[in-house]
């Protein structure tokens, strides 16, 4: 397999990953170069058009995600996907952090046989790598269906970067990212 291969077309794809809370895996696609739009919602539920509220109590299935649409020419699924293995655990069942609950699971959606592939094949190799001490537990499944989070929940962590939350448990995550994927970065301006 022939990771970061830019040889594809240009027609803009989507990808859809839940890695907890979708204020920071919001945040951190958004920093990355080629990603055109990154939007939080829920995804992988039994209920139509559910709500944070209801998604909150832990009875709908639908995971916190966010669907990302990215230009395969300058940024391509697979590194998309090492991003995503990067910023949460993939080793812990239901929670990040201090969030709990399946709503925060780690979930990948694919869109196509092929990020399929991808996905499950980079999973293997994150298990066969011997770098975490307990079993990958990221769901890999079909997408069916995205809701878009209510409106209060977009572009958050730009909007409260002071808040605790977000200087406790997103900041640490950004300056992570920063460090190991700084060639992929946007230039600081486009950003705000």
């Amino acid at each position: 397999m022939t990771w970061g291969s830019n040889d594809r077309n240009s027609e803009i794809e989507t990808a859809t990953f839940g890695a907890g809370c979708f204020w920071c895996v919001e945040a951190i696609f958004q920093q990355i170069r080629g990603v055109n739009k990154v939007i939080p919602g829920y995804a992988g539920g039994i209920l139509k058009n559910p709500t944070y509220l209801k998604i909150c109590e832990g009875k709908t299935g639908h995971a916190e995600v966010c669907q990302i649409t990215f230009d395969p020419k300058i940024i391509t699924y697979e590194e998309l996907l090492e991003v995503f293995w990067l910023i949460h655990d993939p080793t812990s069942l239901n929670k990040q952090g201090n969030d709990i609950g399946s709503q925060y699971r780690s979930v990948i959606y694919y869109h196509s046989e092929e990020q399929k592939h991808f996905a499950e094949e980079f999973k293997q190799m994150i298990e066969n790598s011997g770098s975490y001490l307990r079993p990958i537990i990221t769901e890999i499944a079909s997408f069916v269906a995205f809701y878009k989070a209510e409106e209060y929940h977009m572009n958050y962590y730009h909007s409260h970067e002071k808040t605790p939350y977000c200087s406790i448990e997103i900041s640490p995550k950004i300056s992570k990212f920063r460090i190991v994927f700084k060639d992929k970065l946007k230039v600081r301006e486009s950003l705000d």
